[in-house]
């Protein structure tokens, strides 16, 4: 398990490098705020919030509360994608984490992103 959780550290971190920056590949973005309340099953809500600016990596994934999960998680790349695309300044909904186990304690948010354009 250990070596498993590392390789999709790497994995990751090589995502992030490889998806460049938001001004890069967004310049009329000039930030980005994804407001998410993540629920799991057992455990109490938890609010959290990710910031992202011109200089921030284009990489729009958050991961999954659930010790287990290692493959999962939220991507929010289709969702802020057409936002930006519509240039729309407001979107919410839910998601659950996208692991395909069968294990039913992974999290789900509900989550609200809010783009400012330069």
């Amino acid at each position: 398990m250990f070596n498993r959780n590392n390789q999709a550290r790497t994995e990751k971190k090589q995502e992030k490098i490889d998806a460049g920056f938001m001004a890069k590949h967004f310049p009329e973005v000039a930030s980005i705020v994804i407001s998410m309340m993540y629920t799991q099953k057992g455990a109490k809500s938890l609010r959290r919030t990710v910031n992202y600016t011109p200089d921030s990596y284009a990489f729009f994934k958050v991961a999954c509360l659930s010790n287990d999960c290692v493959d999962g998680g939220f991507d929010m790349t289709r969702i802020i994608t057409s936002m930006i695309r519509s240039h729309s300044e407001a979107s919410n909904g839910e998601l659950g984490c996208d692991d395909s186990g069968p294990r039913a304690d992974h999290s789900a948010i509900v989550y609200e992103v809010a783009i400012q354009y330069a």
